[in-house]
């Protein structure tokens, strides 16, 4: 596994505000739902995109059907999808979004490829980690084994 510093991942999340969620399902159980819906209850505004989901509304938002129709600042793309399929999500965003800090790929996802296109931008890229996991870990949120949830028990 790629090896990131506390103050990096720290200083990433501290800055991002717009994260444009490209692979987002609206099943409840698998992560990309949430990790989507953390985040948006941590702050950041999320933004859906998912071509099968599109126009439908998820969090408070309408689902895109890809980046290129979102018409704000994104900060920074979280990316649901096999390691193949990343390329022409990074370069799509690297073109569409002048304001864009971080390309941030789940667990189990990394393209070497277009990590090095998007450093060579000035982009952070961030592969195979998940930021909700990270957000937890760095702001004392996990919980007894190692892990948050989001499930909360009356009776403990």
């Amino acid at each position: 596994m790629t090896s990131y510093s506390d103050d990096l991942l720290r200083k990433i999340l501290k800055r991002t505000r717009t994260i444009a969620v490209v692979g987002v399902s609206m099943n409840s159980v698998r992560p990309s739902y949430y990790v989507a819906r953390y985040l948006g209850l941590k702050g950041y505004r999320v933004i859906p995109v998912n071509p099968g989901h599109a126009g439908k509304r998820l969090f408070g938002a309408t689902v895109r059907a890809s980046l290129s129709e979102i018409d704000e600042p994104v900060h920074m793309v979280d990316i649901f999808r096999r390691s193949e399929a990343v390329p022409p999500i990074v370069d799509e965003a690297l073109e569409l979004f002048p304001d864009l800090q971080t390309i941030w790929m789940q667990i189990g996802v990394e393209n070497a490829e277009a990590a090095a296109k998007a450093e060579a931008r000035g982009v952070d890229v961030i592969q195979n980690r998940c930021p909700k996991i990270e957000y937890q870990r760095l702001f004392g949120e996990l919980r007894m084994g190692g892990f948050a949830t989001g499930i909360i028990s009356s009776k403990l």
